[in-house]
């Protein structure tokens, strides 16, 4: 049976992608390895992979974060100065969703979401 789905991103650095996602809310897992970081919050997972050759700008990697509470969420990563992407600020979609979006160190594309209703 299937239990979880957790997205696999690309790093260059570890300890500037601990650091970010650290600032976002995650902690990291007690499990260390060399060239791999698995960071958690809440229910949710992301892990990393260490990539040194990645060219950021050619980086198409991407999740997308369910939540509630995304006016909070997004006010309080804007008063810790967490970058918010130019094109992403907090927008309702026309798709259903209340949606904004940051691109975190490897510009690995971060979009929270949270249906309207």
């Amino acid at each position: 049976m299937m239990t979880a789905i957790i997205p696999k991103l690309p790093m260059r650095n570890k300890e500037i992608t601990r650091k970010y996602y650290t600032l976002l809310g995650f902690e990291i897992s007690q499990n260390d390895f060399q060239g791999y970081l698995m960071m958690k919050k809440d229910a949710l997972e992301i892990h990393f992979f260490e990539f040194g050759d990645l060219l950021p700008k050619e980086n198409y990697g991407q999740i997308y974060i369910r939540c509630t509470n995304i006016n909070s969420i997004y006010e309080t990563y804007k008063k810790a100065r967490i970058e918010i992407h130019p094109a992403g600020h907090l927008t309702e979609k026309p798709w259903g969703q209340k949606e904004f979006s940051l691109l975190d160190p490897d510009h690995n594309l971060i979009t929270f979401g949270q249906t309207l209703i």
